[in-house]
């Protein structure tokens, strides 16, 4: 039967690479690509370089082109299930090109099990009747390279902490919670906190263009926004996360 490895391959470093994530990669026959264009080609070639380096074994590099959606749509969740289905519909193309009893891999952004759709993608075409064996790898969350970079906890002494999007904390602060990890912020929801709220924002983690900025939303909420959209002028892309921390 053919075999799926999702593999987590980290926030950007390429020494966030697991020893498990190494070994993986010495198995696979074909890796696919899901290509977001000529202005994110750099994630493109950054996967090429963690293969370049540590596989040494004959591949195949399949890529398919990831469909646009709305990025402000009337129904978010419609879209995003829209958008899926589409996405599955190129992946299923992808497959077309792995044989029997070969292994094919995707190359995950973090970790497989956070904010990716790639494991929902498969299980739609599983759904469909597709037949193949899925193995996942995990990797080191954008979540951790930011802690990491900061040199903080993500929690305090005995407190939880909540990961969600940008999108529900425009909402509202989550109930029963101190600590939120904000992933997906297109709209810099933090302006609307408590300017008392410490912020620890960070973007390209763990990449040589790594930027981080943190102190009190009400004295960096500015300069956050300005490094931001400079960055993604000049670059023209940018991923970024923050974690948010109530007094």
């Amino acid at each position: 039967m053919r075999k799926i490895l999702v593999i987590g391959i980290g926030a950007g470093n390429p020494d966030h690479l697991t020893v498990q994530a190494v070994k993986a990669l010495q198995t696979v026959d074909v890796y696919f690509v899901l290509d977001k264009g000529s202005v994110k080609q750099e994630l493109v070639d950054l996967r090429a370089s963690i293969l370049a380096e540590h596989v040494t074994r004959p591949y195949r590099w399949v890529e398919g082109r990831d469909p646009e959606r709305d990025r402000n749509p009337a129904d978010y969740k419609a879209t995003i299930d829209a958008w899926r289905r589409d996405r599955a519909n190129v992946v299923l193309g992808l497959l077309s090109e792995l044989g029997e009893d070969e292994i094919g891999a995707f190359l995950v952004w973090g970790d497989p099990s956070l904010y990716d759709s790639t494991l929902a993608i498969l299980d739609d075409l599983l759904a469909r009747g597709e037949s193949f064996e899925v193995e996942v790898i995990p990797g080191v969350t954008s979540v951790a390279a930011l802690t990491a970079g900061h040199r903080v906890s993500l929690n305090q002494v005995g407190k939880p902490v909540q990961i969600t999007t940008g999108r529900r904390l425009a909402a509202g602060w989550p109930s029963d919670v101190d600590d939120v990890a904000v992933m997906l912020d297109a709209s810099y929801s933090f302006e609307g906190v408590d300017p008392d709220t410490w912020i620890y924002w960070g973007a390209y983690l763990g990449m040589p263009d790594e930027i981080l900025v943190s102190g009190r939303v009400g004295d960096v909420a500015a300069r956050i926004r300005e490094v931001r959209d400079e960055a993604r002028a000049r670059k023209g892309w940018i991923m970024d996360t923050y974690l948010l921390r109530r007094p």
